[in-house]
This record gives C-alpha cells, structure tokens and sequence, in this order.
C-alpha cells in the first residue's frame, strides 16, 4: 500500500502562475505581430516578413490556448520553441545583417523601438516560463 503523499499546493501554484505568465507574454507577442504585419508586407522575396509576422502572431496565439488548455510536456516545449526561437529571430535580425536566405526576405532592421521592445521582453519571458516548466515538470493538472 503506498503511503498517502500530500500535494505540494505552493509547486502546483507555482505551475500556474508560470503557465499564465507564458501565456500572457505569448498573447501580447502574438498582438503585436498581428499588428506590426500589414506594415511589413513590402518586404518581399518569395516570402513576406508580413506573412511571416502573421505566422509568428498565429504559432504564439496556439502556443498560449495550448499552455491554457492542455498544459502538458509537448505543448511546453512547443510553447518554449515559439517564443525563444521568436526572439532568437528577433536578435538575430536586430544585430546582424545576415541578408536574404532561400525564401525569406532581408529583414534586417538595426532599430529598436517601442512595438519590437516589448515583443522581445515578452518573448524572453514566455521562453524564460516555459523554459522553468519544462525543466521541473511533472504531470499538471490545469
């Protein structure tokens, strides 16, 4: 007979506020890419940087209802891909002129400003979430 474990109520609360923390952070990415997307769309190889925003604002919107709905380890790890791999992007275009490859665009812009800061900080702080979750998951219960 296995003894009787108690939960541990403050991991499990933990969990949670990191998972909405994510979540939120994913929302407000997912926001800005939307927004920032039409602005983009002249930014034309095979590919616009437009249509990618909009790809990224999709990926983050599923990544944030999956961490909502169904918080388990693939939707973590997908989560985490989206938001640190977004902000990879985002650096990586910020301080590298790196040119078009294949189908994409050049999008290298050497500015920041207002819309691209907070896409970076809530990028940052879904993967900083995730990136915890993952590295202590256990089974969780939304």
């Amino acid at each position: 007979m296995m003894p009787f474990r108690r939960p541990n109520i403050a991991r499990s609360y933990g969990d949670t506020l990191l998972r909405w923390c994510a979540a939120a952070a994913l929302a407000v990415d997912a926001y800005v890419h939307a927004d920032l997307a039409e602005g983009y769309d002249a930014v034309v190889k095979s590919v616009s940087q437009g249509d990618l925003f909009r790809i990224e604002a999709a990926l983050a919107a599923l990544a944030a209802l999956l961490l909502l709905i169904r918080p388990h380890r693939p939707a973590l790890a997908f989560a985490f891909l989206v938001a640190a791999g977004g902000l990879a992007a985002l650096l990586l275009y910020r301080y590298v002129d790196v040119g078009s490859l294949g189908p994409l665009p050049n999008m290298y812009e050497p500015v920041w400003y207002t819309d691209k800061q907070t896409a970076a900080v809530a990028e940052a702080v879904a993967a900083l979430a995730t990136g915890c979750l993952l590295l202590t998951h256990r089974r969780v219960r939304a």
